[in-house]
C-alpha cells in the first residue's frame, strides 16, 4: 500500500472546514459501507472507483458511484451487471462528530 495520495490531517482540516463554510451543501461527509465498495470492486475490469453526486426527488443528497476501468472509463452496462450504486450515507445523520474533520457552520 503507498501514501502517494495522503494528505496532512492538517490540510484535511482546512479543506473540510472551507467545505463547510462555504454553504455548497448541507452534506459534510458519506459512509460508504466496506461491503458496498468491495461488490462495486468485484466487477470485471474495474480498476477505479468514480463518485458523482445528485439529488433524489426528495431534495436528498447523494454520492452515486460507479466502476472505471484502467483507461479512465465509466463502466456502466445494466445488461452486462454494471451497475450505478447508490450504497452511500450522507451526514448529517451518519456523522461521527468526534472526528477530526466535522466541522460545524
Amino acid at each position: 500500500m503507498t501514501s502517494e495520495n495522503v494528505i496532512p490531517l492538517e490540510t484535511a482540516q482546512e479543506w473540510a472546514q472551507a467545505w463547510v463554510s462555504s454553504g455548497i451543501s448541507p452534506v459534510k461527509a458519506y459512509l460508504i459501507p466496506e461491503a458496498d465498495i468491495t461488490q462495486l470492486m468485484a466487477e470485471p475490469e474495474v480498476q477505479d472507483v468514480r463518485a458523482y453526486m445528485g439529488i433524489d426527488g426528495n431534495g436528498v443528497s447523494k454520492m452515486m458511484l460507479v466502476g472505471v476501468d484502467k483507461s479512465g472509463n465509466d463502466l456502466i452496462d445494466y445488461n452486462n451487471g454494471l451497475y450505478v450504486y447508490d450504497f452511500t450515507m450522507p451526514c448529517p445523520t451518519t456523522c461521527d462528530t468526534s472526528s477530526p474533520l466535522y466541522f460545524v457552520r
